[in-house]
């Protein structure tokens, strides 16, 4: 399981793993940004800190694969 894991990973640092890695920048930063925005608005409440940052965490890890349903490799 390591072995594919690092097999993977060199390919993406070769560029040789996406077909359009923009694609998948431009998805990941939207969910890295509402992750972000979603974290901010829920610490402003005042609440401890625990509570929002489980909350974006799973909100974000929840919509990675809905915004990467697209992504097309080599």
């Amino acid at each position: 399981m390591l072995e594919v894991g690092w097999f993977s990973t060199k390919l993406l640092l070769k560029g040789k793993l996406l077909r359009n890695p923009f694609y998948f920048v431009k998805q990941v930063t939207i969910a890295t940004s509402f992750g972000a925005l979603l974290l901010i608005a829920m610490a402003k409440m005042g609440t401890t800190l625990l509570l929002p940052i489980i909350i974006s965490s799973l909100v974000t890890g929840i919509s990675m694969p809905f915004l990467l349903k697209d992504l097309k490799l080599q």
